[in-house]
């Protein structure tokens, strides 16, 4: 099959495509023929070495595909040859074939194209897990997203809307912070030009934000937690400014603060069944049209200019490549 190859640990500058030999599907697992594979920011540090698992060389990168089933391996019950779904991994998505557990493949809304639903599953099921199961967000509550026009701050955006939050976008760019107003977002900060912490507390009257998503890290990070409210909850989500940030830990003790792990990817295999429904219930949420993946689709053979965009803060949304059997 043709497939984009990692074969050594040194960038995606070094990827080539080619081929790569099919997978077989094991008991409880499932193939799928990939139309279409979203990339994420992981997807950049598992080429470098940098990600917390370091696939066997040479390996497909890619950690989410949409496609067709095309073959099923002893014991799966759910899924059927031919239904179309989204499937994610640690690696693989990025060939015309990949091989997922049932576990951790999910039916295609209704109505949705394999673009978009090559896009939707890392980037939602990660801002869902975190703002519904670890910071348990409130209608009413304030929603304060970093980074918030990238794949995991605009689907916070649409789920803080969705959950009955206030939302406060936070953008490098007016075209980003243009993005995540279409998406819901109530109020905005630009904050390579305003201060971040005090822009927090004069829009939320001085009370402060009362969950900080944040995929950013860097100076951001504590910016924003000086700026949190009473008992406020900063998630973790990643570090996309490349640099991780030291909170001083006397500031969670001034506002009886939690500072939240967000992993998306180990939840998933410790507790598949939760993992599955949260996806179910983020399906009915697309099907009743509460929420719109942005998408910028390029064949695969663009991963680089792909790539380039993600490693460049451009990417507004998400970017998929399209496989040759992509109809």
């Amino acid at each position: 099959m043709k497939a984009l190859i990692c074969r050594r640990y040194s960038g995606y500058q070094d990827l080539e495509v080619g081929d790569f030999p099919d997978p077989t599907p094991g008991p409880g697992e499932i193939l799928i023929d990939v139309e279409a594979a979203g990339l994420n920011f992981p997807d950049l540090l598992i080429v470098e070495g940098k990600y917390q698992f370091r696939p066997e060389l040479p390996f497909v990168p890619g950690g989410e595909c949409a496609g067709r089933v095309a073959a099923v391996g002893e014991g799966v019950e759910r899924l059927r040859i031919g239904d179309r779904v989204v499937g994610t991994a640690i690696s693989g998505a990025f060939a015309e074939k990949m091989v997922v557990p049932e576990s951790a493949a999910t039916p295609i809304p209704d109505g949705m194209d394999t673009d978009r639903a090559a896009g939707i599953t890392i980037t939602y099921a990660t801002s869902y897990y975190a703002l519904r199961d670890r910071a348990k967000l409130q209608p009413g509550e304030t929603l304060l997203v970093l980074g918030a026009a990238g794949g995991v701050g605009l689907a916070a955006v649409e789920l803080g809307k969705a959950l009955g939050a206030t939302v406060i976008a936070a953008a490098s760019t007016e075209e980003k912070l243009a993005a995540a107003e279409a998406a819901g977002a109530d109020l905005r900060i630009l904050y390579t030009e305003e201060p971040l912490k005090e822009r927090v507390k004069e829009l939320t009257n001085h009370q402060g934000a009362d969950v900080i998503f944040d995929p950013v890290g860097g100076a951001f990070s504590e910016q924003a937690f000086r700026a949190i409210a009473w008992e406020g909850r900063h998630l973790v989500v990643g570090f996309a400014a490349g640099d991780i940030s030291k909170i001083p830990l006397n500031l969670a003790l001034l506002k009886s603060a939690q500072i939240v792990g967000v992993f998306w990817g180990a939840w998933t295999q410790r507790e598949p069944e939760a993992s599955v429904r949260g996806q179910l219930e983020l399906k009915t949420m697309f099907e009743q049209g509460r929420l719109e993946p942005r998408v910028t689709a390029m064949p695969l053979e663009r991963y680089r200019d792909a790539y380039e965009m993600l490693a460049d803060r451009r990417v507004i949304g998400k970017v998929v490549l399209q496989m040759a059997s992509h109809t």
